[in-house]
């Protein structure tokens, strides 16, 4: 068994004519055509368990080769690896390798899933006291009669530190575009198989109580940067709900860096956070007018609003494919697996504090922020609202991110009772900042003569949906904590 640290970076057909082109690689690379096909059992039972199974054939032979996923990754990937020669195209499956012991007797139903054809083009490059295997797959994914085409630039520690796999990146993304890649060959195949989706929600997060607190955030991080790079692949068909997926990803993404912030306090932390808001805003102007559209009733208004949306769209689209955003990526990626905080003086008592007694204290205190702010919520203005609404969010994000800590039965059973409380809450404060917020944007997309259409003014209704919104505060407060 080995272990394999590579870097993964999408990039267009016509970008890697330009990477080709560009003479950053000395020398002829080895031009390898390869084919691999992927193996599983009718219910992906591998794939469900973290591993993956493929027989590789190339002009060196055919080779298999298994990997434990684990985790999906966004930024690097650190994978177990079983790698064996084999004669034929059936898998050879001893005690070598963790699949038999996994699939017991589920192991005669193994058939082949998918497969990748690509042509490898393959460079050995020193850099930066560094060795770095640069790999260029260009070819296609196949499953009975799909197939989706893959472009994709790996990146493989062969000796040296990851600093110098992102170093690397950024000297590639000068002369070829590239985005951080979080899809496996292995995930793209499966992604194949099931119906195409238009949209990628948050999924729960694994977490247990002898990791260590960097460690918890680098899980919770890399899960939301995931999140947000798959619903950036899908934002071309231009749906709602990969924009609105994307922005959430995003907002979960900062609401960690709040929570962590007493551990990551080091001079890269602030710019990160700052260009992050910014991406954020990109795709906010966007849902802003989604929510608007759903609301609107009148033809020729809703027209204007889908013309509008247009324009916005196309300004996010420019700006998530600028230098800016690429380079936002990868920095971020950087600084999740290298960076100083992970080494801070200052802040080592809490990077070494037991994770439960780390959650346990953060989730208590985002619970008493929105305790003393939601205080007289029927009294307090808009502003102040907004206020409660934000740290409400960040509560429920948190709830989502540790919920894997605290386990037992009756911890699970609060849980699911505090997270609906939390809903409630942020339902009623949604609705009543979609009132106060909407017509300044409707302003500010000059329609402002229309803010009525959308929301009419209504004192008793307005009183009414504020009395519900202290009501659903009030429930939160009452519902017990999960984590005590």
């Amino acid at each position: 068994m080995g272990q394999e640290i590579e870097l993964k970076l999408d990039l267009a057909s016509d970008a890697a004519d330009d990477f080709l082109a560009s003479g950053l690689l000395p020398g002829e690379p080895l031009l390898i055509e390869q084919r691999a096909v992927y193996f599983d059992t009718p219910g992906d039972d591998l794939r469900a368990a973290g591993f993956s199974l493929r027989i590789r054939n190339d002009a060196e032979g055919r080779v298999q080769i298994v990997k434990a996923v684990g985790a999906s990754a966004a930024s690097l990937f650190a994978r177990p690896k079983w790698e064996q020669k084999v004669e034929g195209d059936q898998p050879v499956l001893d005690d070598t390798t963790p699949i038999r012991a996994f699939l017991g007797r589920r192991i005669d139903a193994l058939e082949p899933a998918f497969e990748v054809a690509v042509e490898r083009r393959l460079w050995s490059v020193e850099w930066e006291d560094a060795r770095i295997e640069v790999a260029l797959d260009r070819g296609d994914i196949i499953a009975g009669d799909r197939r989706t085409p893959i472009s994709e630039i790996e990146l493989e520690l062969v000796e040296g530190t990851p600093e110098a796999l992102f170093s690397f990146a950024r000297k590639l993304d000068a002369v070829a575009p590239v985005r951080l890649g979080v899809l496996s060959k292995a995930e793209r195949g499966y992604r194949l198989l099931a119906p195409a989706a238009r949209a990628v929600k948050s999924q729960p997060i694994a977490l247990t109580v002898d990791m260590t607190v960097p460690g918890i955030f680098r899980v919770i991080a890399d899960a939301c940067l995931r999140q947000f790079r798959l619903n950036e692949m899908l934002l071309d068909i231009r749906g709602e709900e990969a924009v609105h997926q994307a922005r959430i990803a995003l907002r979960r993404l900062r609401s960690a860096l709040s929570v962590f912030k007493a551990v990551l306090g080091d001079d890269a932390f602030p710019q990160l956070k700052d260009e992050l808001k910014w991406l954020a805003g990109l795709l906010g102007e966007v849902r802003d007018i989604d929510v608007l559209i759903a609301r609107c009733k009148d033809d020729a208004l809703g027209e204007r609003l889908v013309q509008a949306r247009q324009r916005a769209f196309d300004e996010a689209m420019a700006a998530l494919a600028s230098e800016r955003a690429r380079k936002l990526m990868l920095d971020f990626s950087y600084w999740l697996a290298c960076g100083d905080w992970l080494s801070l003086a200052h802040t080592r008592e809490i990077r070494e504090r037991p994770v439960g007694d780390f959650a346990a204290g953060a989730l208590d205190r985002l619970r008493r922020k929105v305790k003393k702010g939601g205080r007289d919520l029927v009294d307090l203005d808009d502003e102040a609202r907004h206020e409660v609404r934000k740290d409400a969010k960040k509560l429920r994000y948190a709830t989502e991110f540790f919920a894997s800590l605290f386990d037992r039965k009756r911890q699970k059973r609060r849980h699911g009772r505090f997270l609906a409380a939390l809903e409630g809450l942020q339902d009623q404060l949604g609705t009543l900042n979609d009132a106060a917020a909407m017509p300044e944007v409707l302003a500010r997309l000059g329609f402002d003569g229309d803010a009525a259409t959308f929301f009419p003014s209504n004192a008793i209704e307005n009183r009414q949906a504020v009395i519900k919104a202290a009501d659903a505060h009030d429930a939160l407060i009452d519902t017990k904590r999960f984590w005590r």
